[in-house]
């Protein structure tokens, strides 16, 4: 299983959710630029890759997040763009998630035989407060796509979405805190309201993580591990799924039946995880267990100390 697509690499900030991004950060304990923008040689064409069998590696039907170290839509990446594009075509029995903060640009970028969408494309993006959710959702609304959302992560400030929540587009909202270095705390009274304007609209809401700085009740809560933000974010119960979302998705020989789709596995340590709702299921690597046996050794050893 396969869920994350970068065929470029690299960034330019453009607004406030930008400020302690990830990929920044993450670039910079690698010794590396995150504004230098490349295209990824080893990978750009990864979900046309084939097993040993001849199969894609890629089912049908999983969903692909794409430039998740970058942005589609971003301008440095135009040369690139219509090759990736046709790859998302010639992968018409995958979904892929497209996330921006560059609606406007969007139009512009479309392949020539878009018409009003591809079956297989969700388009989002993102609204980390309410000045880029009046300047983005405009765009999300009139622009032509069979399935949209919302990303509103890293969530800094509240956000009031019931204006186009109500139009009957929007299919998803993701909310998520900040996390790393300068991590900005998230408000849980903002998570509560947003997921109520999503309920009232019958829209899935998927509250992922709490992010590093959880404000709640009065009190700031430091929450370092992603596992404890997603586990905190799962405990809340706002999360809730909204109208179902259907991708009519088909390949060479046309239509796949519902029976013929990858369908996600959620192990053991999936169960209380904040975005299992929306996530793309478990890869099975072992990891959760190999950190488990671990646990465990280390906290025999620790008692065998204190005996």
């Amino acid at each position: 299983m396969h869920d994350i697509w970068n065929p470029w690499h690299g960034c330019i900030k453009i607004s406030e959710g930008c400020e302690h991004c990830y990929m920044f950060y993450l670039d910079r304990q690698r010794g590396q630029d995150g504004a230098q923008i490349r295209r990824v040689q080893n990978g750009f064409d990864m979900p046309l890759k084939k097993d040993r069998r001849g199969h894609f590696k890629i089912q049908s039907g999983e969903r692909v997040r794409v430039c998740m170290n970058s942005d589609f839509f971003l301008a440095e990446a135009d040369p690139w763009r219509e090759e990736a594009w046709k790859i998302m075509k010639k992968r018409s029995d995958v979904i892929f998630y497209l996330l921006t903060k560059r609606p406007e640009r969007v139009e512009a970028c479309l392949p020539k035989d878009w018409g009003d969408g591809w079956e297989n494309v969700f388009f989002n993006v993102t609204a980390e407060n309410q000045k880029r959710a009046d300047q983005r959702l405009p765009w999300l609304i009139k622009l032509p796509f069979r399935h949209k959302g919302v990303m509103c992560a890293p969530f800094i400030g509240p956000v009031d979405l019931s204006p186009w929540l109500s139009c009957g587009q929007i299919e998803q909202v993701i909310c998520g805190g900040e996390n790393y270095e300068g991590a900005r705390p998230c408000d849980f009274d903002w998570v509560k309201a947003l997921a109520a304007q999503c309920r009232q609209a019958e829209v899935t809401f998927n509250f992922i993580e709490t992010g590093s700085r959880l404000f709640k009740d009065g009190r700031m809560y430091s929450l370092p591990s992603k596992r404890l933000q997603s586990e905190m974010a799962w405990k809340s119960g706002v999360s809730f799924p909204g109208k179902p979302q259907v991708f009519k998705l088909e390949d060479e020989y046309g239509p796949i039946p519902p029976e013929r789709l990858y369908q996600p596995y959620f192990g053991p340590h999936c169960q209380h995880c904040g975005g299992q709702p929306t996530c793309n299921g478990c890869t099975r690597c072992g990891r959760c267990e190999k950190n488990e046996r671990a646990k465990k050794t280390l906290e025999k050893i620790n008692s065998e100390k204190r005996e």
